[in-house]
């Protein structure tokens, strides 16, 4: 299981304890100290004061449990606008939109894409831009997220 999976399984109950959904997070090692992003999600928006609440709680089994070991940063927030996108399921509910597409190494000889998010099946996403599509599996993924509508030149 790789990190970001353990974080996650350990945080959930935490975060949904609270009322919120936890929408993803991120962890980079290589980062010094090393950087725990957490995203939070609510029907009825995010607050700062929910990003603190959170926050507090996170820290506090972060501690008791110690999945990280040395010094970390914790950060807590809304997925905001240009939502990244984590889970297939996330991916679904965005159908039609448009999406930025960061690979750990390149497929069809690139590893940076900005179109509209075309399928979505349990191997990867199908990407249109500028009028062909690309098959572009999970595995290679490194980033996703929703581009807003004025960024995405739509």
């Amino acid at each position: 299981m790789e990190k970001s999976e353990q974080l996650g399984a350990m945080l959930r109950p935490v975060v949904e304890s609270l009322g919120f959904e936890l929408w993803g997070l991120e962890y980079h090692s290589g980062s010094k100290p090393v950087l725990l992003r957490v995203y939070i999600d609510h029907p009825d928006g995010i607050t700062v004061d929910d990003c603190g609440d959170v926050s507090e709680q996170v820290s506090a089994v972060l501690d008791v449990e110690e999945p990280i070991r040395g010094d970390y940063t914790l950060e807590v927030s809304s997925p905001g606008i240009e939502r990244p996108l984590f889970t297939a399921e996330q991916y679904q509910q965005y159908l039609g939109s448009d999406v930025k597409v960061r690979l750990a190494w390149p497929e069809h000889g690139r590893r940076n894409y900005r179109g509209r998010l075309l399928s979505v099946t349990e191997q990867g996403i199908e990407v249109e831009v500028d009028g062909e599509s690309f098959a572009l599996p999970f595995g290679a993924i490194a980033r996703a997220r929703l581009l807003e509508p004025a960024e995405s030149g739509r």
